[in-house]
C-alpha cells in the first residue's frame, strides 16, 4: 500500500525532460480503467479526508518528522537494493544517510546527512530488476494499490517483505507503522495532485511509466520535486 501511493506521488516526473509519453504499455486499459475509479472513489472519499485532518492536526515540525523517519526507512531499502544492482558507491551513500540520520537524527526524524552533503540515492527492487535484464511488462492498476507494471508490482512485493516496517514483531506497532506511512504519503500528495490535468487515468498513467523508465535509464530520479515523493509509489 506503501509503495502504491509513492507511485503516485511520482506523478510530478511527468516533467522530466527528455521523455515522451508512455501510452503503448497499456494494453489492458478496458480492464485498468474501472480498478482506476474504484481506487480513485476510495482516495476521494476516504484516503484524502484523512490526509486533510492529519495535515491540518498536526504541527509542521510534526509532520516533517514523520515524513523524514519513513523516509530514513526507505534509505535502508535503497541501501540493500544498491547492493544488489552492485553499485556500490550509492550504497555506501544510502547507507550513510541511514546511519547518520538513525544515530544523530534521533531514529530519522531529523535529516542531518543532506545538509552534510549526503543525498539519497533513489532506487528500489523494480529497478533492480530492471539492472539485471528483467522486462518491464504491462502497465497495471492493482485493486487499492494503484498503477504499476508487472516488474514494478513484483518489486514491491519484495521490497514490502525487506523493509523494517514488517520486520515489527509486535502486530499493533507494525500496523501502526503501516498506517501512519499511508497517511504520510498522501499528505505528501495533496500539493503534487494539483498538477493533473485532463484525463487523470492517462495522466497518471503516462507519468508512472515515464518516471520507472527514468529511474532505469538514469539511474536514479530527478530530485526536483523530492518534496512530493516516497511512493500515489505505491499510493492509491
Amino acid at each position: 500500500m506503501m509503495s502504491s501511493l509513492r507511485a503516485l506521488l511520482l506523478v510530478c516526473s511527468l516533467l522530466v525532460p527528455g521523455l515522451a509519453p508512455a501510452a503503448e504499455s497499456d494494453p489492458l486499459e478496458s480492464i485498468n480503467r474501472p480498478i482506476f475509479v474504484f481506487n480513485d472513489h476510495l482516495d476521494r472519499y476516504l484516503l484524502k479526508p484523512v490526509a486533510e485532518g492529519y495535515r491540518f492536526v498536526l504541527p509542521d515540525p510534526a509532520e516533517r518528522g514523520v515524513s523524514n523517519f519513513f523516509d530514513n526507512l526507505q534509505d535502508f531499502n535503497g541501501t540493500l537494493n544498491a547492493l544488489l544492482q552492485w553499485r556500490l558507491p550509492e550504497a555506501a551513500r544510502n547507507g550513510g544517510r541511514f546511519l547518520l540520520n538513525t544515530s544523530f537524527g534521533v531514529l530519522g526524524l531529523f535529516d542531518v546527512a543532506t545538509p552534510m552533503g549526503v543525498d539519497r540515492y533513489r532506487t528500489d527492487f523494480g529497478h533492480t530488476l530492471a539492472r539485471w535484464g528483467a522486462p518491464e511488462g504491462a502497465y497495471l492498476v492493482v485493486p487499492l494499490f494503484g498503477p504499476r507494471t508487472v516488474r514494478s508490482g513484483l518489486g514491491n512485493i519484495v521490497d514490502t517483505y525487506g523493509s523494517l516496517e514488517t520486520q515489527v514483531d509486535d502486530v499493533r506497532t507494525r500496523n501502526t507503522l503501516y498506517a501512519l506511512d499511508i497517511v504520510d504519503s498522501r499528505v505528501r500528495l495533496l500539493k503534487a495532485e494539483e498538477l493533473i490535468t485532463g484525463d487523470r487515468y492517462i495522466f497518471i498513467r503516462d507519468a508512472y511509466l515515464q518516471q520507472r523508465r527514468a529511474l532505469v535509464t538514469e539511474g536514479a530520479v530527478e530530485d526536483s520535486f523530492s518534496d512530493f515523493e516516497n511512493g500515489w509509489e505505491d499510493d492509491l
